[in-house]
């Protein structure tokens, strides 16, 4: 490993410690409002640190401070790009939670983890978020369920969708690219198949730098809808917007 990549993360990990210290210390005492504050700057400074920064698509929508956001999943940035402009209570899979460091972060943050397969954990995390949309904080997830390779777009799993209906709030889809530096899609960003986390910070670390994309798409309204059909029209609109060819949501 470079000299350079070595201090780079050593500065990313004590900029992790940072945000830590920030969530135990702080994080009890003040209000959302001030907390998304904290949450946006604190991202910013991460991704810079990875030489990312991070451009809204031309043309993108106005962002609705109460919705459901839904989001194709490329990387572990993927979080931190939209908390950068639009901190977000974001519901994630649980092998997340057990990453070292950024995964007790991810939880002060506010993200909610979801164990696959287990009906119970899903009908207790179903009811917060629709308490939490029913109070005006926006909740985001990745409904593809896994990162996918930048040029794929998987299925959209619909379950989720059913907490915007019940909570009467738009969904909004945001689509995400990384680029580099000609345009073209980032060599290093795909976090998929046995890549590791820690592998996947260093290949971010040793390469050149990322822009990453964030194109809002429009709200589409839940009044009367059936979660398949959002899980479809949204999967559709990221599909469009990315330039990929799609399949069947689930």
């Amino acid at each position: 490993m470079k000299l350079s990549t070595i201090f780079r993360l050593v500065r990313v990990l004590l900029h992790v410690f940072k945000g830590m210290a920030i969530c135990a210390t702080v994080f009890p005492w003040i209000g959302q409002e001030q907390r998304n504050a904290h949450i946006r700057r604190w991202s910013t400074r991460l991704l810079g640190m990875c030489n990312v920064t991070v451009e809204q698509a031309a043309g993108s929508a106005p962002v609705l401070e109460r919705s459901m956001v839904v989001a194709n999943h490329v990387s572990w940035l993927d979080i931190f790009v939209v908390h950068s402009l639009y901190p977000s209570h974001f519901v994630a899979k649980a092998e997340i939670r057990s990453w070292p460091l950024a995964g007790w972060l991810a939880q002060k943050a506010g993200t909610v983890f979801i164990s696959r397969g287990n009906r119970r954990d899903l009908r207790h995390i179903f009811k917060g978020l629709v308490t939490t949309l029913e109070q005006g904080e926006r909740v985001a997830f990745f409904p593809e369920g896994t990162t996918s390779a930048q040029g794929n777009l998987l299925p959209f799993h619909a379950n989720l969708f059913e907490a915007a209906i019940d909570a009467k709030v738009p969904v909004q889809p945001f689509a995400l690219m990384y680029e580099d530096a000609s345009g073209g899609r980032h060599p290093s960003v795909d976090f998929i198949g046995e890549t590791s986390f820690a592998e996947s910070i260093v290949l971010i670390l040793n390469g050149p730098p990322v822009k990453a994309r964030l194109a809002i798409l429009p709200p589409v309204d839940t009044t009367g809808a059936h979660r398949r059909d959002l899980a479809e029209v949204t999967h559709q609109a990221v599909a469009a917007a990315l330039g990929v060819t799609t399949s069947t949501t689930h």
